[in-house]
């Protein structure tokens, strides 16, 4: 089988995790930087959030503001404590890597692949963890951040504050940085999902690969609960002017 001179790797997983890195970095460029005109679910929520800092600072009482982002924040808390469970486990088998390659030898679906190459799947898989890791931990202290805001937020009667016109803006921009680094995590999962498919089939990981895209870009673009958010109706089924 043909060999690649600087990795050891197949031709066929070469491609096929250079196929999965170009999806991966693809898609979160179109869902975090270009948005081509589409009016999707992150941009969506913002403006949500914008109005809910604005009726805030209408509010005496911001208990209420306080337990949804604390609601948030223990989200936040069971995939940071997930995640590492799961790094615990890869770890593990890392370390048991030949044990591993036995028990997968009993099944049909599963290629056969070098020591190395078993281990760089794992390594793969790790990294991916890692990476969802960090960017939940940042969500956690950024919904923290957002927490103090909801204490400083200027009061009702306070119109003749520095930072009262700019408040809301800047109070709501930070809570979707929150949702951002939250939804990267997220995305994450999704793709380390994919990533188990590199161990059935290096063609398998491509495919995986593409239905992940898919999955998020339908679910972020083009869901009904996207077309139920853009387009607010009343009780009666009437459109809400704004």
């Amino acid at each position: 089988m043909f060999k690649l001179s600087i990795l050891p790797l197949p031709l066929e997983d070469a491609l096929a995790l250079a196929w999965f890195f170009a999806c991966w970095a693809g898609y979160a460029y179109y869902a975090d930087h270009s948005r081509w005109g589409t009016r999707e679910l992150t941009s969506v929520l913002h403006d949500y959030r914008l109005r809910w800092m604005r009726r805030m600072m209408e509010r005496d009482n911001r208990i209420a503001d306080a337990a949804i982002i604390a609601a948030l924040l223990r989200s936040n808390n069971l995939f940071i404590t997930t995640t590492l469970f799961i790094l615990a486990g890869l770890v593990t088998i890392l370390g048991t890597i030949d044990r591993a390659r036995e028990v997968a030898a009993g099944l049909f679906f599963i290629a056969p692949a070098p020591r190395e190459v078993w281990e760089l799947k794992v390594l793969l898989l790790i990294g991916i963890f890692i990476y969802a890791f960090f960017k939940f931990v940042w969500s956690l202290r950024q919904f923290n951040f957002s927490l103090i805001l909801v204490g400083a937020s200027p009061m009702p009667g306070e119109t003749k504050a520095a930072d009262y016109a700019d408040f809301a803006p800047r109070a709501a921009m930070l809570v979707t940085r929150a949702f951002s680094s939250f939804n990267r995590g997220q995305r994450a999962y999704a793709f380390g999902l994919a990533a188990l498919t590199w161990f059935i089939q290096p063609w398998a990981l491509a495919l995986a690969a593409i239905w992940v895209v898919l999955v998020l870009y339908r679910r972020e673009c083009r869901s009904v609960t996207l077309a139920t958010l853009a387009d607010p109706v009343t009780e009666k089924g009437e459109r809400i002017k704004s």
